[in-house]
């Protein structure tokens, strides 16, 4: 069977990158050409193919593509859907940028929890890597919730992305941790959306590249005991392989360069009333380049 050909706009920054390296040993998908307008004539790493510069007036040069990834910043994405849609290309367009993540019409691309209205889906909006995270410790409990979840959040300076600023600057980030969007984080917003209900978020970078850590401080409506929570992330997982849940606090280095996410060091108090559970994914590929991969997998499987 010949495997599916996903172009990819925006192959300059690091998603972009780990999203070529993931293709290039899968075996049902394939590159068909990665744009970069900076990169523009420089070859691929481990593909015999040359970055090119292409604009969104251009894509209907480009008729076969089974899917287009855009690895964009923010507010870039419609320009090019606009540019599909003039030229009535039949693709998958999957949205790795913010831009259509509240939109209804787009599938919000969080295999384990919205898997079966990913399958045949021709819009898809990848969820932020601190959303993922949350989003996969908070949906399975989100019913024995009582008040926002409170969210602390640490990632490393990959996801200020390679553009050089102050939360990438490895001067400023030296023996350093640095809080910001203290309130109002768009990631804030995405959970509190998709979860339906409100979510405290606070977002830090440190100076390690990759990787993401979350503590979530959890208010319960009836007491519950710690075997119970970690039983309920259990029985909600079982048949996800990329998501583990374990006894221990997880750490950063168990899932750095891996698809997957652990969740665990499940803590409840004495009252049963407040809880706390660790959610751990490398921000690069469950949070982003992987989770995208997983998407099309589903999407554009018969």
């Amino acid at each position: 069977m010949s495997k599916k050909k996903i172009g990819l706009i925006g192959g300059r920054g690091f998603v972009g990158g780990e999203f070529i390296t993931l293709l290039r040993d899968h075996t049902e998908l394939e590159l068909a050409f990665a744009s970069s307008s900076s990169k523009a004539g420089q070859p691929i790493t481990g593909v015999e193919q040359n970055f090119i510069a292409l604009s969104p007036a251009q894509i209907s040069n480009h008729r076969g593509l089974d899917a287009l990834v855009l690895a964009l910043p923010n507010g870039q994405a419609n320009a090019w859907v606009t540019a599909v849609d003039q030229a009535k290309l039949d693709c998958c367009i999957l949205d790795i940028s913010a831009d259509h993540r509240f939109d209804p019409t787009w599938v919000y691309g969080l295999p384990e929890t919205n898997g079966p209205a990913l399958a045949d889906a021709k819009r898809i909006a990848n969820p932020g890597c601190y959303a993922t995270a949350a989003a996969l410790a908070l949906v399975p409990l989100r019913d024995i919730l009582s008040g926002p979840p409170s969210v602390f959040g640490v990632s490393g300076y990959s996801g200020a992305g390679a553009t050089p600023n102050p939360r990438n600057d490895p001067v400023n980030l030296a023996d350093n941790l640095l809080a910001y969007s203290l309130s109002g984080h768009i990631h804030e917003r995405e959970i509190s959306h998709h979860l339906g209900q409100k979510v405290h978020f606070t977002p830090h970078v440190a100076e390690f590249f990759r990787g993401i850590l979350l503590s979530i401080h959890l208010k319960f409506a009836q007491p519950v005991s710690a075997p119970l929570i970690t039983e309920a992330l259990q029985q909600y997982y079982q048949y996800a392989p990329l998501v583990h849940v374990v006894d221990e606090i997880p750490n950063i280095q168990q899932v750095t360069g891996t698809p997957d996410a652990r969740i665990g060091g499940v803590i409840a108090d004495n009252s049963g009333l407040h809880g706390v559970v660790v959610v751990c994914l490398d921000n690069l590929l469950k949070g982003a380049a992987s989770q995208a991969i997983q998407n099309l997998e589903i999407a554009l499987t018969p």
